[in-house]
């Protein structure tokens, strides 16, 4: 969304409909799931508006939680079998949203649930499920993550522009106080240039200081 979005605020329900941007089958392209067959599941709409964002959320519609869990069992099949374990809930920002029931119908039907969210909102999501973190820097430096989410947080992705002084860096964001693995992901900028140098200062970082370099399998691939 580039920042066009509107900042929409979260949705305090029972969960049992959650609006929806798209479901479908993929491989995970970015974070410790990197290569893995997977659903995704687009929720609509986030608490916040970032410059670099390169993902369409809005247009959703409201489904019904039963209907979201029937979609996901379907598209997770090749011939008849199950060859997507892995479901990542992404957005937008999903905690903007009550994804419990979601959650815990997926973990019920032996699927691997992972979200991924900004780390400024939170819900008691039940066990099992990996929360990926990616820390977003609007101008006033990094959000630390809430407190409550931090113990749960499985993986840091920090975001690097080489040029960008709110992500020519990673931040400390909570994870000096929990020994959390730290991803470092070069920024999208739609300049063969700029992206090329996003890449290589993103290793540089790595090697320097022992962060895991994360890299957009997906658009490699030419795939969603």
């Amino acid at each position: 969304m580039r920042g066009t979005n509107p900042i929409r605020a979260p949705i305090l329900d029972d969960g049992l409909q959650l609006e929806v941007k798209s479901i479908f089958p993929t491989l995970q392209g970015e974070g410790p799931f990197t290569g893995h067959p997977a659903v995704f599941v687009r929720l609509g709409g986030c608490n916040l508006a970032c410059s670099f964002c390169d993902t369409d959320f809005e247009g959703f519609r409201a489904i019904p939680t039963p209907v979201i869990v029937e979609n996901v069992g379907s598209v997770s099949c090749e011939h008849g079998k199950r060859v997507r374990h892995l479901v990542v809930i992404t957005g937008g920002e999903p905690l903007r949203q009550n994804i419990v029931p979601l959650c815990e119908a997926l973990l019920a039907e032996g699927f691997k649930v992972q979200i991924e969210t900004n780390g400024t909102l939170w819900r008691e999501l039940p066990e099992g499920v990996d929360i990926v973190c990616s820390p977003k820097n609007t101008g006033g430096g990094y959000f630390p993550i809430r407190e409550d989410l931090l113990p749960r947080v499985t993986a840091l992705k920090f975001i690097i522009s080489k040029r960008d002084e709110n992500y020519n860096h990673v931040g400390e964001v909570g994870q000096g106080l929990c020994p959390i693995p730290v991803y470092v992901q070069p920024m999208d900028e739609y300049d063969a240039a700029r992206n090329a140098e996003n890449l290589a200062y993103a290793s540089e970082l790595a090697q320097q200081h022992g962060y895991r370099l994360s890299l957009q399998l997906h658009k490699i691939l030419g795939i969603e």
